[in-house]
């Protein structure tokens, strides 16, 4: 029997790959589809290290609904889901409840639960709490920031500049954030910025890719970057600000002109 609270990796492979690939694995590989290559990746990538069921059912849930095979709106029924992972529904549950706490999914106290769909307020809230929150963390983090934290968020940068799969880009994105911010000394504060990368991590992919916003963004990062290397406090907090808040505008405006409903 499996241990639930930490499984084998043989195990989590075969639960996770038969939820992703329900038709059979060779099939997906000789139809070469982008969208189950990016899903393998990452079912592959969440197996490294221990992580409880419902967190590594909540990683592939996610995952899909970012990358966009899991559409908005669809419904995530326990039942279903319970059979197709081959767990039992509590774990199932938690792993709804950690993503309706990141604004990913909704729950209905009658409809249960379902992706939720894209929402300007949303984005706003997003942003606006992470402005808040990453402006704190790097004020705190500068002083302490070592050289080599530095150069491994230059190296992130050029991942992002080389990378050609956008299922990979809303990652490096966040490891680029949280490398700044990791001499903040404040363990729960990099915890509430981590959830809100994870609830924006759609809407960064539709930022990245969709609306031909990552030359800007990697300009924007650069520059974050170059100050953050100066010590100049007050300029790193103003480009993160700026960075944070233009991003949310462009996103909030697409919305509004129907552009993500088309091309999401």
């Amino acid at each position: 029997m499996f241990d639930r609270k930490n499984l084998s990796n043989d195990a989590e492979c075969v639960r996770i790959r038969a939820y992703i690939y329900p038709h059979g694995e060779s099939s997906i590989r000789l139809a070469l589809c982008e969208r189950e290559h990016r899903l393998q990746r990452f079912a592959e990538s969440v197996m490294q290290g221990p992580r409880t069921v419902a967190e590594q059912v909540a990683n592939v849930l996610r995952e899909a609904i970012a990358s966009g095979t899991i559409k908005a709106g669809t419904s995530l029924r326990q039942d279903e889901l319970a059979e197709q992972f081959g767990f039992s529904r509590m774990p199932i549950r938690d792993a709804l409840r950690q993503l309706e706490a990141e604004g990913v999914v909704s729950i209905h106290p009658t409809k249960g639960a379902q992706v939720a769909r894209m929402d300007g307020a949303e984005i706003g809230e997003i942003y606006a709490l992470r402005e808040l929150l990453e402006c704190e963390a790097v004020r705190l983090s500068l002083p302490n920031l070592a050289g080599a934290k530095l150069d491994e968020a230059e190296q992130v940068l050029d991942q992002i500049d080389a990378e050609r799969n956008v299922g990979r880009w809303g990652a490096l994105n966040r490891a680029f954030h949280l490398a700044l911010y990791d001499a903040c000394g404040n363990r729960r504060l990099l915890g509430l910025i981590e959830a809100h990368h994870n609830a924006a991590d759609r809407y960064v992919r539709i930022l990245l890719s969709n609306l031909d916003y990552r030359s800007r963004s990697q300009t924007e990062h650069r520059d974050l970057l170059a100050a953050c290397r100066a010590r100049k406090e007050d300029k790193a907090i103003s480009i993160l600000r700026q960075h944070l808040r233009e991003g949310s505008e462009t996103l909030v405006s697409a919305i509004r002109e129907d552009g993500l409903s088309r091309k999401s």
